[in-house]
């Protein structure tokens, strides 16, 4: 089975300026992504979407494929990842005649998901027939029958009392209400027919692997990458 990771890497980041090349346990955030990919087993070949020369020239010098540049449509804050994942394989299919038999989306905000977790979702992946993707999942830190929201000047269920028919959920011990889990996007693995022929990166048939919540850590502000830091030195991996 041919496998493409396809590692998402817009610049322009509004946060954190250049975040997916700012240093993270002395090296660039993207190169924890790349050398898992890498390293995964199940992986064939990883390439970089991404529009921005500079994330370009550091992610080749870490080992990754730039074929060529994301346009500017495909890397707006608004933009969605089916536009960048099928510009990615649209692109591969006319100038290289390459159609890989899945797809791993990952992106360099991750950077302690690891080879391992990478292989373990392909391997889950291939195992069931049909399926549109796989995606990693974490248990919620909220749960979502204990949100609220606000309706004129009064709060009410974020979800209605009437879609699990449970009265007073956001009063009742968590352990009583089903179990939630929110999507972590450590990886995400897609069918290309999905992409390409449902016009989805996710589909209709998901399967999905549940992550530890220390290995799902996001790096969206400053505090997260002190905090994935700190993670780096206590398993002694800087």
């Amino acid at each position: 089975m041919e496998v493409l990771a396809i590692i998402q890497a817009r610049g322009g980041s509004k946060g954190i300026p250049g975040k997916n090349i700012k240093p993270l346990a002395g090296r660039p955030l993207i190169a924890w992504t790349i050398s898992a990919a890498k390293a995964a087993k199940t992986v064939n070949r990883v390439i970089i979407s991404t529009d921005d020369e500079e994330i370009a020239e550091v992610s080749r010098a870490c080992g990754a494929e730039v074929p060529f540049l994301r346009p500017k449509e495909f890397a707006t804050d608004g933009a969605k990842s089916i536009g960048l994942l099928k510009h990615a394989l649209e692109w591969l299919a006319k100038h290289e005649h390459y159609h890989p038999d899945a797809v791993v989306q990952l992106k360099p905000t991750n950077p302690l998901r690891r080879a391992e977790h990478i292989d373990q979702c392909v391997e889950e992946f291939f195992k069931t027939p049909g399926i549109d993707s796989l995606i990693t999942i974490t248990k919620s830190p909220a749960h979502p029958l204990k949100t609220w929201k606000f309706e004129n000047e009064f709060l009410a269920p974020f979800i209605p009392e009437e879609v699990f028919r449970i009265h007073e959920a956001a009063k009742m011990p968590r352990q009583a209400l089903p179990e939630a889990f929110v999507q972590n996007s450590c990886v995400h693995v897609i069918h290309p027919d999905t992409i390409l022929k449902k016009n989805s990166s996710i589909g209709t048939r998901v399967k999905g692997v549940v992550m530890d919540a220390e290995d799902s850590i996001n790096i969206d502000r400053e505090l997260d990458f002190e905090i994935a830091e700190l993670i780096f030195k206590r398993r002694k991996i800087i």
